[in-house]
């Protein structure tokens, strides 16, 4: 099923929507978009006969809040704590206010422009790609428990696949040109991963690598992260 509206929606749009579900807002929205997202697909964008720039708010703060799985495409920036305690969607958005993933446990944020202070803060699972040119997301990363890095091919890969669908979706004109020059582009983009979900994400690569059964694979990494913090520790 697939809704189309145009205009101005109010607190909590597509908040619980479910799988098999589509909204498609021409126009603007408020706080709490696809709050609790339970697998359903919200599409936020400018009305055609708009001159709004894409750098313009087009939806309020707290975003995917507590989302749990689905998709959500915003052709324009979004407030603060965008997708905080996100625990499974799939989020791309042009810029992002204060505290971006904030608490987020999994899932998928990119972000294709500025971000606000403060972004990552208690973040413990999931990723984020962030398109930084300017290099600017370091002044702005809470680094309490994650890093930044580079992306691998298997990150390019996600990345061009998201990007290719948010262009599909929204006509982003952002996305366009990324995807025009992408082997260029993906050098600014930087992944922001939290340490001990890289930690098991490394590990899981490892087991398979060494033939683990899959059964087995769950223990094993458990055994490599478990040993690695004891290692850590200071006596």
């Amino acid at each position: 099923m697939r809704l189309v509206f145009d205009g101005s929606a109010g607190q909590s749009f597509g908040a619980f929507l479910t799988h098999g579900v589509t909204l498609e807002l021409h126009g603007e929205a408020n706080d709490h978009v696809g709050k609790g997202l339970s697998g359903g697909r919200i599409i936020i964008m400018p009305p055609d006969d708009s001159n709004s720039c894409p750098d313009n708010v087009i939806a309020g703060n707290v975003a995917l809040y507590g989302a749990t799985s689905g998709e959500a495409y915003i052709r324009g920036v979004a407030g603060e704590r965008f997708c905080v305690r996100n625990s499974g969607a799939e989020a791309v958005v042009e810029g992002v206010g204060d505290h971006g993933c904030e608490y987020m446990t999994s899932g998928l944020a990119v972000i294709l422009g500025p971000t606000g202070k403060n972004f990552g803060a208690g973040m413990s699972g999931g990723i984020a790609y962030v398109y930084d040119p300017d290099s600017r997301l370091a002044g702005n990363l809470n680094r309490g428990l994650v890093s930044m890095a580079g992306l691998t091919e298997e990150d390019e890969e996600v990345l061009r696949g998201i990007l290719e669908r948010h262009l599909r979706y929204t006509g982003s004109l952002k996305a366009g040109d990324i995807l025009a020059d992408f082997k260029s582009c993906a050098e600014s983009f930087v992944k922001v991963i939290p340490d001990d979900y890289r930690k098991v994400i490394d590990a899981m690569r490892r087991a398979r690598e060494d033939c683990v059964r899959d059964e087995d694979i769950a223990l094993s990494v458990f055994n490599s992260v478990t040993s690695g913090r004891a290692d850590d520790r200071k006596y």
